[in-house]
C-alpha cells in the first residue's frame, strides 16, 4: 500500500491537479477543501502527510498547521504550504506554526513530487 497524502485546497481544480500529480507518483490521495474539513479527515485516517494552501475559507493553512501540532495524533506529520504565497513574513508565520516546508505556486508536478519526497519515504 502507498503513502498517504492529505491535500487542502479551495481549489477544486488545485485539487484535481495535485491529485493527479500525487496518484501518477504512486501515493494515495485525501482531499480536503478547508482546515476544518481536513481535521475531520485527518482523525478518521492515517495520513503520511499533508499538502495545504494557505488562503481558504473557514479554516486557513496556518491555522490547520496550528491545529495539527496541538494534537498528539497528528502532531509530527509533516506539513507542506503549497501555495501562491511568497512573501518572506508569511512563510515565517509558517514555519513558527509548524510548517515542515513552502511550495510556492504555479509548480511543476516534478518539483511537488521531490518536495515529498523529503518527507515521506
Amino acid at each position: 500500500m502507498g503513502k498517504t497524502i492529505l491535500i487542502v485546497d479551495d481549489s477544486a481544480s488545485m485539487r484535481q491537479l495535485v491529485t493527479f500529480a500525487l496518484k501518477d507518483a504512486g501515493y494515495d490521495v485525501i482531499a480536503a477543501v478547508d482546515g476544518k474539513d481536513a481535521i475531520v479527515k485527518l482523525s478518521g485516517t492515517k495520513a503520511d502527510m499533508v499538502v495545504t494552501d494557505l488562503n481558504m475559507p473557514n479554516m486557513d493553512g496556518i491555522e490547520l498547521i496550528k491545529q495539527i501540532r496541538s494534537t498528539a495524533a497528528f502532531k509530527f506529520i509533516p506539513v507542506v504550504m503549497l501555495t501562491t504565497e511568497s512573501q518572506e513574513s508569511r512563510k515565517q508565520e509558517g514555519k513558527q506554526a509548524g510548517a515542515s516546508g513552502w511550495l510556492v505556486k504555479p509548480f511543476t508536478p516534478e518539483k511537488l513530487i521531490d518536495v515529498i519526497k523529503k518527507f515521506v519515504r
